[in-house]
């Protein structure tokens, strides 16, 4: 049986159309992830299924008896508490406890009660708390009033309202908006065990990949569906691009030859049977398929001085808000080759560090040295608020690098993140969110800093443009700090993790795999104190974080080596440039040559040296 069947469906917009002749089906405790570039016309599908918008042609049918939810697209609020809001959306549920109430007739009781027990009415409050829980509200936060909270923590609770249902069809639109990364972390795993059916949009690929079991891509007005998560989609697509291309070489071949005996023997007679047979076996060729690629996002951060290390550190630092401190005893210390993530939930600091280490808070005691030539990059989501509507990516970047840039210089740094020469000139208020985090970037990148601080960058970004990202970061070569909820960019563009949770910042020992383990292991304790069985469990977590504490040297001291060998890699990288360069040998003396190229010997040395003893090192690290 299939829980929504889509058939023919085609969904015009101010006369676009953006589904022409669509088909998809849901089957039982399918998690499909519906992905396609911005504008495709996802959210609008979404609107369409839940009837909110009326089609302009096809089918689109849910199984009787199938119940579906989606998240509310307004925050809720009011003084009802969030365990009580997210209660009161099982309305069959409240219904029937106040019908039962005021129910005198013992026959319809006793029906009452059934349907409870086959909704599992008794265990709602428990599952309640655990969605809660899980999206980063703790006990005491479930009691408060809806209304204490902000927008961004009330949209949680419409999503946890919507996954507390269990619906047999869960639409989702970009659910992770909202999330940090530990609850997107909690979100991921809720949705893989979920047995329900799911339609996800997002553009947060390990959502994509560890969430779901199947990609439905809109593209050219059609649906196409692949199975598997996102990394076999792409492969698919990758691979299927690739067989069109060598097919439509394969037919052009043929034509060109085909065409060619055509023209030359047209005109002979005893070769114009043969012509003619060539110019049906033309006909009859198949159109050469054009193979659209879409479009390759492309960032480019500007390329940074470099400078002696520390580039930052902090000594015995306290900060906060209003003698209030949210982060104390600061002992840290920043080179220009980390690329740093911060871990932890909302509330806990960590945009609080970042303003601290960007010199936007200064601390109540203690200690922030910076290097003198320091140049410092800072990104805040909430800096669109803060963008002139009536100006333009133009006028905003001329502003930013005052008169004496000139108009090709402000337009070469926004092409660096994708605003074109026509989106140069739009307006701020016709730009779409990612568009505008585009310009956000190209804005706080534009003096070429040293220090990168991103806090939530991919934020309306789709995609396409957050492996934009990824690769610019890859390529970039001064240090990042990194706020996110998107645990893709995090495994991929940082090599160090810093917890930043009960007043303090740690660096966490391990990678994202662990953190999730972290995680789990935290989650199993919490439910499970108190009860003196449990207390094995606890021994052996705090035996495995002694001997990751034990294994924290060799790990700093491998992150040491290859930010040491990087160093040495491109200063001989440069050394030998130089040296192929005839220019080089006529400007300088031979005596001069030969320094240069004992300390290209020098450093090749020393790079063998180190990649020996970091060899050494991972050997110890997998033997432990």
């Amino acid at each position: 049986m299939t829980v929504l069947a889509i058939r023919d469906l085609t969904i015009r917009i101010a006369g676009r159309p953006l589904l022409e002749g669509a088909d998809l089906m849901v089957d039982p405790g399918r998690k499909i992830g519906l992905v396609g570039r911005n504008g495709a016309g996802k959210s609008t599908m979404l609107r369409a299924i839940t009837g909110q918008l009326a089609p302009d042609g096809g089918e689109i049918r849910l199984a009787a008896r199938a119940r579906m939810t989606h998240v509310a697209q307004e925050a809720p609020g009011g003084p009802t508490s969030l365990i009580d809001t997210v209660l009161a959306a099982d309305t069959e549920r409240h219904a029937l406890l106040q019908e039962v109430e005021s129910q005198h007739d013992a026959a319809r009781i006793g029906e009452i009660h059934d349907r409870l027990i086959a909704i599992r009415a008794d265990s709602a409050p428990a599952r309640a708390a655990t969605v809660l829980s899980g999206l980063g509200f703790d006990a005491a936060a479930q009691l408060r009033p809806v209304s204490e909270f902000s927008g961004g923590w009330r949209m949680r609770v419409a999503l946890a309202s919507a996954l507390f249902l269990e619906p047999d069809l869960l639409l989702l639109d970009e659910p992770t908006n909202h999330l940090d990364l530990e609850a997107t972390i909690w979100l991921e795993g809720w949705l893989a065990r979920f047995p329900g059916a799911a339609l996800v949009v997002s553009h947060d690929r390990g959502l994509l990949e560890r969430g779901v079991d199947s990609i439905a891509h809109l593209d050219q007005r059609k649906i196409s569906v692949y199975p598997g998560n996102y990394n076999n989609f792409v492969r698919i697509r990758t691979e299927r691009a690739a067989q069109q291309v060598a097919q439509n070489e394969k037919i052009a071949a043929q034509r060109a030859h085909m065409q060619a005996f055509v023209d030359r023997f047209r005109a002979k007679a005893t070769k114009a049977r043969q012509a003619q047979s060539r110019l049906k076996a033309l006909e009859k060729l198949p159109a050469i398929e054009a193979v659209v690629e879409d479009h390759v996002t492309r960032f480019a951060f500007p390329e940074p001085a470099e400078l002696p290390p520390p580039i930052l550190a902090l000594a015995r630092a306290d900060v906060g808000y209003d003698s209030r401190t949210i982060l104390g005893n600061l002992d840290l210390r920043l080179d220009q080759e980390d690329r740093i993530a911060l871990l932890g939930a909302n509330g806990n600091g960590k945009s609080t560090l970042a303003k601290l280490i960007a010199g936007r808070l200064d601390p109540f005691r203690g200690e922030v040295k910076r290097a003198p030539r320091l140049k410092v990059g800072y990104f805040a989501q909430h800096q669109t608020e803060e963008l002139n509507l009536a100006g333009t990516p133009l006028s905003h970047m001329q502003d930013a690098l005052g008169p004496k840039a000139t108009e090709t210089q402000c337009r070469a740094q926004l092409a660096r993140f994708g605003l074109d020469e026509e989106r140069a000139t739009t307006v701020i208020s016709s730009l779409s969110g990612g568009e505008k985090g585009r310009l956000l970037l190209a804005l706080c990148t534009r003096e070429a800093p040293q220090l990168l601080i991103l806090d939530e960058p991919t934020n309306h970004l789709d995609i396409d443009a957050r492996e934009a990202l990824v690769r610019a970061l890859a390529d970039y070569r001064g240090a990042v700090v990194l706020i996110t909820h998107d645990p893709h960019l995090v495994e991929l563009a940082a090599d160090k993790l810093w917890l930043v949770g009960e007043g303090k910042v740690t660096p966490f020992d391990g990678d994202l795999d662990d953190y999730r383990q972290y995680l789990a292991e935290r989650s199993r304790a919490a439910r499970q104190a108190g009860s003196p069985a449990k207390e094995k469990p606890r021994d052996d977590r705090r035996e495995r974080a002694e001997a990751r504490a034990a294994l924290a040297p060799l790990r700093e001291r491998v992150t040491q080596i290859e930010a040491d060998m990087a160093r040495m890699q491109r200063e001989a990288e440069l050394i030998a440039s130089k040296l192929a360069d005839p220019a080089t040998h006529e400007r300088f003396k031979p005596s001069e040559i030969a320094k240069v190229t004992q300390k290209h010997g020098f450093l090749t040395k020393q790079i063998a040296t180190l990649e020996e003893e970091w060899l050494e090192l991972q050997e110890k690290l997998e033997a432990a």
